[in-house]
């Protein structure tokens, strides 16, 4: 039995966004921290943090007693002396400090650079796969105050680098949504892989794709601690749309460098359906997932989403994107699925478990658009477990942004609002927001708008 939710959110001044879904919530924290007995919150009656202020600086809205700090922005200088910021900040990881430095935090910061980016990540010596290409990751090293010690190219000369993901050995996969092969827009090399990259010394990792993990427009990842398969979304931009991957690894959680030894690659068949998004009820449970090999991981002539899975086809998907491991599942998030674009369906947005000791796939939560209050961008995409449990989701969409916080009791509420204004007063536009992601303190929350790019640092009480 599913259980329906709807909550008003956002209600700071004359505007007031909201947002609605229908989903399992005990399901979609099954095994987590965040099942663990309620808060204060729930004691309170609220899960959110009140009303947002504005900010009078025009950047980041925030509720009261929270506070955040500017790391970086666009077009500043580097304060390696490499060059500038690049443009289009997106997925983000943290990871904590080394021996002797452990109050430090360590963020890897992806750039979704396109050829027609205006700061492309500077071209650095063993850093660089392929000259032409313009995204990458830069790095950042925060004191305890979340003052930025420094701050490098972690690797350059890939293409639109999206999301990606951590690993357990405290790497950054960072992903690749692109495959453009050689000889378009002007790139030396075939695009379309995941890089890793180490956020401590990023020359212990180079610039080498990870080729066995697949050739195609990648979005995020997750990593099972267990048994070392990793997870992987396809965020294809025409029909038919993306995948949902696992790779086995040759060597599993072997540490830094040992995904380079190769795998195998296969793609998800949900028996009987050829499209997620035509699942709408939540709680809908599908048993024995099967899991068939890519014919070419490379994609050498045909992209895999095209290619012969034989008589039974493959399971499709418009919009897969977030990806990240709790408890004993992985989670993925179709943004949305339009019916105009080529889905079999319409919706606002879903978030599917998997769990594959029971190789078992479960639709938890949908957003939208069968309620009377919706979304206002439309569509969830980077998500992360929040310090109190529960999640914080970035939207993905037209209008204001936000980052909203979902709580392990189906609460839905504002976290942060931006306020760079990137259209005109006829037609304005916001900045998406991309990237959040918790210090290992779970003090602080890092988030990037993606344009213009900037990363912020948000303190404050955060439940724990």
């Amino acid at each position: 039995m599913s259980v329906t939710r709807r909550q008003a959110l956002a209600r700071s001044g004359a505007a007031a966004a909201s947002i609605a879904f229908a989903g399992t919530i005990s399901e979609l924290f099954a095994g987590t921290a965040a099942a663990a007995e309620p808060g204060p919150e729930a004691a309170a009656g609220t899960g959110g943090y009140g009303p947002l202020v504005p900010d009078p600086d025009g950047l980041l809205d925030l509720p009261e007693g929270f506070r955040y700090r500017v790391l970086s922005r666009e077009g500043d200088e580097l304060r390696s002396g490499e060059g500038k910021v690049p443009s289009h900040h997106d997925g983000m990881a943290a990871f904590p400090g080394r021996a002797g430095t452990r109050a430090r935090t360590h963020l890897v910061r992806n750039h979704e650079n396109r050829p027609t980016a205006a700061i492309r990540v500077p071209a650095v010596k063993d850093l660089t796969y392929d000259p032409m290409g313009m995204g990458g990751c830069t790095a950042l090293e925060l004191d305890a105050g979340n003052r930025v010690l420094a701050e490098h190219v972690a690797i350059a000369g890939t293409a639109v680098n999206c999301a990606g993901g951590p690993t357990p050995w405290h790497t950054w996969l960072t992903c690749e949504e692109t495959e453009d092969k050689a000889g378009t827009n002007g790139y030396t090399k075939d695009h379309g892989f995941i890089f890793e990259v180490d956020p401590y010394d990023p020359r212990r990792t180079g610039a080498v794709p990870l080729t066995a993990m697949g050739r195609f427009q990648h979005e995020a990842i997750a990593i099972d601690p267990r048994s070392g398969v990793v997870y992987e979304t396809e965020d294809a931009f025409d029909k038919p749309f993306g995948l949902f991957y696992r790779f086995l690894p040759h060597k599993p959680l072997g540490g830094r460098g040992s995904l380079r030894a190769g795998g195998d690659l296969y793609a998800m068949r949900v028996p009987g359906v050829r499209d997620l998004s035509t699942v709408q009820e939540t709680g809908t449970t599908f048993h024995d997932i099967e899991w068939v090999p890519v014919p070419d991981p490379l994609a050498k002539q045909t992209p895999i989403r095209f290619q012969d899975f034989g008589p039974k086809g493959i399971t499709h998907a418009q919009k897969l994107e977030g990806c990240y491991w709790g408890g004993t599942s992985v989670y993925f998030v179709s943004s949305f699925a339009k019916s105009a674009d080529g889905s079999a369906a319409d919706h606002y947005g879903q978030i599917w478990r998997y769990d594959p000791q029971r190789r078992r796939l479960t639709l938890v939560i949908v957003f939208g658009p069968n309620t009377d209050v919706q979304l206002p961008g439309e569509s969830p995409d980077n998500i992360t477990l929040a310090p109190s449990g529960g999640l914080m989701v970035c939207e993905d969409g037209n209008g204001a942004q936000h980052v909203f916080g979902l709580t392990r009791r189906g609460e839905v509420y504002p976290m942060a609002r931006g306020r760079q204004n990137i259209g005109t007063p006829e037609k304005p536009e916001w900045g998406e927001f991309a990237g959040v992601t918790f210090s290992p303190d779970r003090r602080t929350m890092y988030v990037n708008c993606y344009t213009p790019g900037t990363t912020f640092a948000v303190t404050g009480p955060w439940r724990h």
